[in-house]
């Protein structure tokens, strides 16, 4: 009798720790999205952003907050919300905790995507750039899994071996691209420096349907995600259809990560780090894990976003420069206990 009630005070105790996690993380996006309206090069007061962004006047404090600080105040979560379920669906896929969707070479493939699109094809719509991501993304995920498993099956290792090749393939192709069509250089740019500056609100209006349409999906999948946490003859003797769950995972993976590519370029390690943090906070179950990364995710690349601005002041660092070092620094703890 004891034992029976004390298995619901439990998931009751774990249950009210989740929500508190949850709740803290909103409060946290709450606090990194203001303080991305507020600092940098000029500090704002809180009445003068709520004026400026009712104001719809041409004021300097009106063209600064509502024009160029809301659109990165926005993009910057989304992005990294993005990127953050991406990371912990790769994870899953890969069975090996330092895959991301850098080291997969799923961004490096959205990258080189948008740039065939915009040179060869001559895309030049937000949409249709946003598309182009998502496609080479998904692409990539095929690509890359396989090949891995036409060389002898999938392992862990295998897979991000693969994905790093094909990581530095896709960017040496973008470079050569790059080089040889230099009136597009400027303009692409704009895509593959991995950073919110300058970026037009129109971007996360067409990256919103498209993450959500992914992180839907990715949740939807939360069951059997957690089925192949184990390894494929456990997964199929609980009735999980591998072919078809692996298929809608990629496209969940692609979508997202085209996404956060057509917002910001490729914002390295951030699809790393998040899903070990949301693990920490909430578990192992991919209905806890998604939103939290989710979470997580956006409270990161923002927070990221707004050191940027100080960090060699008053020019603006790239925000992926300083999501790669501590993706780097990550790595390396991993791989440091991989290796114990």
């Amino acid at each position: 009798m004891a034992s029976t009630m004390a298995l619901p005070n439990r998931r009751s105790r774990l249950g009210g720790w989740k929500a508190t996690v949850y709740a803290g993380l909103i409060g946290l996006l709450a606090l990194s999205m203001l303080m991305s309206l507020t600092l940098g090069y000029k500090i704002y007061s809180l009445d003068q952003v709520f004026g400026a962004l009712f104001a719809h006047d041409a004021s300097e404090t009106a063209v600064v907050i509502a024009g160029l600080r809301l659109p990165r105040a926005l993009i910057a979560p989304l992005t990294g919300a993005a990127l953050g379920m991406a990371g912990v669906m790769v994870q899953t896929l890969s069975r090996n905790r330092i895959a991301s969707p850098d080291t997969l070479g799923l961004n490096g493939g959205a990258s080189l995507a948008v740039v065939v699109g915009s040179v060869v094809f001559g895309v030049q719509s937000l949409a249709g750039l946003s598309l182009a991501a998502a496609f080479g993304a998904f692409i990539t995920s095929i690509v890359v899994f396989g090949v891995a498993a036409s060389a002898g099956g999938l392992s862990p290792l295998k897979i991000v071996l693969v994905g790093v090749t094909f990581a530095s393939l896709s960017h040496a192709l973008v470079e050569v691209i790059l080089t040889s069509n230099e009136a597009q250089l400027q303009q692409l740019l704009f895509w593959l420096s991995g950073a919110f500056v300058d970026r037009p609100i129109s971007l996360f209006y067409n990256g919103l349907p498209v993450v959500l349409v992914g992180a839907v999906l990715g949740i939807g999948l939360s069951r059997a995600l957690d089925a192949l946490q184990a390894d494929d003859s456990t997964a199929a003797g609980l009735g999980v259809p591998l072919a078809a769950v692996r298929g809608l995972a990629f496209l969940a993976v692609a979508l997202l990560t085209g996404a956060a590519v057509s917002m910001a370029g490729p914002v390295a390690f951030v699809g790393l780090v998040v899903p070990h943090a949301a693990r920490r906070l909430v578990g192992l179950r991919h209905i806890h894990q998604l939103p939290a990364a989710a979470l997580f995710g956006a409270v990161y690349t923002t927070l990221a976003d707004v050191a940027a601005r100080f960090v060699i002041f008053p020019v603006e660092a790239p925000v992926g420069a300083i999501t790669a070092v501590v993706g780097a620094v990550v790595l390396l703890v991993l791989l440091a206990r991989r290796a114990a």
